[in-house]
C-alpha cells in the first residue's frame, strides 16, 4: 500500500542520516501514515464547564404594615377664648355633646350641676390666660401619632383599664377604668376647675361614673393598681396613716422613675396679684388636656402631674371606699401648672397630701379653687353607656 511504502522510505532515510553521523533523537515512535497519534497534537484544552448557577435567594417575606389603631382625634374647633362664663359653658356643653358618649339625660344633669354654681368653669374668662391653644395641642398630638381608640373592657370613651401587672394581671382582669384626661375627659379641652369635691362626685355620677378612690388614682399614675388592703391603714387616724403611707411608698412618676417637671404642663405663672385662690384674682392658666404626650402613665392616663390638681375620695374605713359604693374624705392629688416655677409640694404618683382643706367628700363646704379639677372612674361591671348603674353619691 502507498502509505506503507512511504513509511519504509522514511525509515530508510533516517537510517542513512544516522550512518552519516547525524544523531536523531526520537523517543516516541511515529505512527504510520493514516494511523491515529498516541496523544493529541495541538489539542485545545477541554473547555471548563460553567459553574452551576446558584438558585435565586429567597426573599424574606415582608412584615405586614400595621394599620394605625383607632381613629384620628377630631379637630378641637375654634381657638377664640370665651368672653363670658355663659359663652364658655355653652361651648363646653357642645363639645361634650359631640365628643363624648353621653345620653341627653346625662348631659342635662351635667348642665344643671354647672348652673347651680357661680364659678364652676374652665377658669374665669376675664383673667385666665391659657398655656396653649386647642389647635396647638391638636397639632402636637397628631405629630405624635396619637389617636382615639377603645380600651376594652372599658365601655366608655376615653377610659382605660386599671390592673396590677406586678401580680401577673392583664387588662382582661381589670375591674375599674379611669378617665384618660381631666374632666371633661376630652383631648385638647381645658380642665374644669373651681369645682368642689361634692360637685366632682355629682358630675361623675351624672355621667354614669363615680369619683375615684385615692389608691385608684395612684395606681393609674404608677402603672400598677394595688388592692385597698395594701394601700390603707384603717386602724389609725388619718395623719398617722398618711405619714406611714408616704414613708413606705414607691417613689415614681407617671413618665418614669426620675422627676422632670418639664415633661408636663407645669410652665405657666400665676396671675399677677393672685393670693388665696379666689375667682376674681386668680386665672386658671392651664393647658389643653393631653398637650404633653410624654406626660402619660403606662396605662395611658395623661396630666397626673401639672395642669390641674385633682379631687379624689380618701376612705377612712372600708365602707367609705367609692369602689364599694361609699364616700369618705377629700384628697387632692397631683400637681398644677406652676410647678416648673414653684414646686409647692411633692407630686410623685403615690404621695398623699397632709390633710389639706379637710372635709367630708360630700360636704357642701368642700374646697374649690382655680387650679383644682378632677377625673372620674367607672367600675367595669357597671360602666355601661346608659348610666344610672353607678350609685349617686348624694343618695
Amino acid at each position: 500500500m502507498l502509505h506503507r511504502a512511504l513509511g519504509s522510505a522514511l525509515t530508510a532515510a533516517l537510517a542513512a542520516l544516522a550512518a552519516g553521523g547525524i544523531a536523531i533523537a526520537c523517543t516516541v515512535p511515529l505512527p504510520l501514515l493514516g494511523e491515529a497519534p498516541p496523544f493529541p497534537v495541538h489539542a485545545e484544552p477541554p473547555a471548563a464547564e460553567p459553574p452551576a448557577a446558584e438558585p435565586p435567594a429567597l426573599e424574606e417575606p415582608s412584615a405586614p404594615v400595621e394599620e394605625p389603631r383607632g381613629e384620628p382625634e377630631p379637630d378641637p374647633g375654634p381657638d377664640a377664648p370665651a368672653k363670658t362664663l355663659k359663652e364658655q359653658r355653652q361651648a363646653l356643653f357642645h363639645t361634650m355633646e359631640t365628643r363624648l358618649d353621653l345620653t341627653p339625660p346625662q348631659l342635662s344633669d351635667v348642665e344643671r350641676i354647672f348652673e347651680a354654681s357661680p364659678v364652676l368653669s374652665q377658669g374665669n374668662p376675664a383673667i385666665t390666660r391659657y398655656g396653649m391653644t386647642r389647635s396647638e395641642c391638636h397639632r402636637i398630638r397628631v405629630e405624635a401619632g396619637l389617636r382615639s381608640e377603645a380600651h376594652p373592657p372599658c365601655a366608655r370613651k376615653n377610659m382605660v383599664p386599671l390592673y396590677d401587672p406586678e401580680a401577673g394581671e392583664t387588662a382582661d382582669d381589670a375591674r375599674v377604668c379611669i378617665d384618660q384626661f381631666e374632666f371633661p375627659d376630652i383631648a385638647c379641652e381645658y380642665p374644669v376647675v373651681h369645682v368642689t369635691a361634692r360637685e366632682a362626685a355629682l358630675l361623675c355620677a351624672a355621667e354614669g361614673k363615680r369619683i375615684c378612690d385615692a389608691h385608684e388614682w395612684e395606681g393609674a399614675c404608677a402603672g400598677a393598681l394595688h388592692g385597698p388592703e395594701e394601700e390603707y391603714d384603717f386602724s389609725v387616724p388619718r395623719p398617722l396613716a398618711t405619714w406611714r403611707h408616704n414613708h413606705d411608698r414607691e417613689i415614681v412618676w407617671a413618665y418614669g422613675p426620675k422627676k422632670d417637671h418639664a415633661l408636663c404642663g407645669t410652665g405657666m405663672p400665676k396671675t399677677p396679684g393672685c393670693i388665696g385662690g379666689g375667682w376674681k384674682l386668680c386665672g386658671s392658666n392651664t393647658y389643653p388636656a393631653g398637650s404633653f404626650p410624654r406626660c402619660v402613665s403606662a396605662f395611658g392616663v395623661y396630666d397626673q402631674h401639672g395642669n390641674a390638681a385633682e379631687h379624689m375620695n380618701l376612705p377612712l374605713s372600708p365602707d367609705e371606699l367609692a369602689s364599694r359604693g361609699g364616700t369618705g374624705s377629700t384628697e387632692m392629688k397631683g400637681s398644677w401648672f406652676v410647678f416648673l416655677r414653684q414646686e409647692a409640694h411633692e407630686d410623685d404618683c403615690r404621695w398623699r397630701a397632709k390633710n389639706w382643706h379637710p372635709s367630708k367628700l360630700m360636704s357642701r363646704e368642700s374646697h374649690e379653687n382655680y387650679h383644682l379639677g378632677f377625673r372620674c372612674c367607672a367600675d367595669v361591671e357597671a360602666g355601661d353607656v346608659d348610666g344610672g348603674s353607678q350609685k349617686d353619691p348624694g343618695d
